[in-house]
């Protein structure tokens, strides 16, 4: 039985099979969570995601995952190098990315809020639209046993656990 998981914190942390990163289709790893993967895993992720790029937005390639605690980083091109971002690309983005985990035969996917950073898309949306990819894909067969998301401020983290609470999924809070 799979399940979904909150986490209030830092996803640089997070001890998952894979983490997954907001990425812009160029793959290029400059703020936000990408950023942060970057400086605490090294700049060997970027490197080796910008020789998989650009991709589709929508679309979402692996790479090590450096010195995180991490195996696997899945980049999720979320929006194009303009920064612009929308429901559609967000639920492809968290579908593609849940299928590289299905290729590698992963137990546990950590995802952050996408599109909500530089994208600036909301966090209720964000958390309604990456919610309800996550359940439809684990109603399937499955490999994944915990989907995580790990939200890093309070406003992002009260935006899944209320779209969360209101689904019969099992699911468990961490703070």
């Amino acid at each position: 039985m799979s399940r979904i998981t909150l986490h209030k914190g830092d996803l640089t942390r997070v001890s998952a099979d894979a983490i997954v990163n907001a990425a812009n289709n160029a793959l290029w790893m400059g703020g936000g969570v990408a950023g942060a993967l970057k400086r605490a895993g090294g700049k060997e992720i970027e490197e080796e995601a910008v020789k998989q790029g650009p991709i589709p937005v929508g679309e979402a390639v692996v790479t090590g995952a450096g010195g995180l605690k991490a195996r696997y980083v899945i980049h999720a091109a979320v929006m194009a190098t303009d920064m612009v971002t929308d429901a559609d690309k967000i639920r492809t983005a968290t579908q593609n990315s849940l299928l590289r985990a299905e290729e590698l035969g992963l137990k546990s996917v950590a995802f952050p809020a996408l599109g909500t950073g530089v994208g600036g898309f909301p966090y209720s949306r964000a958390a309604e639209v990456m919610i309800d990819a996550v359940n439809e894909h684990l109603a399937g067969d499955s490999c994944l046993e915990e989907v995580l998301f790990v939200l890093y401020g309070d406003e992002a983290f009260e935006a899944f656990e209320k779209h969360l609470g209101g689904l019969s999924s099992p699911a468990e809070r961490a703070i």
